[in-house]
């Protein structure tokens, strides 16, 4: 999988998410190390895909303030493959998150415009 550095030094890739009875939609995500979940979406693209709320939980934030997150679940494709994940609903851009890249090697080569690499750890 591939993405891009973008203009304002954030690694970004491509993700295809959606439900298993519904057409599915592209969406530019930041990769954020910091965030521990799976995928963030913001809450307009959850209602517009329809995702089925799964559950609240408590989640802490970077500066140490605790908010009650509201999750959902996606079907997303993933290394060429489908896989059901847990989407938290946030007010930000799409970010994918460590749970997600779990078991996966990533390369961001921090220049503007060049490559961002997620391969499976072998």
């Amino acid at each position: 999988m591939f993405g891009v550095v973008s203009d304002s030094c954030e690694a970004t890739i491509k993700i295809t998410v959606g439900r298993s009875d519904a057409p599915n939609i592209t969406v530019d995500a930041l990769i954020d190390t910091g965030f521990t979940s799976f995928l963030s979406l913001p809450r307009s693209i959850i209602e517009s895909l329809g995702l089925p709320w799964h559950f609240s939980d408590i989640g802490t934030l970077g500066d140490g303030s605790e908010v009650i997150f509201e999750v959902y679940t996606a079907h997303i494709i993933w290394d060429g493959k489908v896989q059901v994940i847990d989407v938290v609903a946030s007010e930000a851009m799409p970010l994918v998150g460590m749970s997600l890249l779990y078991g996966f090697k990533l390369q961001v080569e921090a220049v503007e415009g060049d490559m961002v690499t997620i391969e499976p750890i072998r």
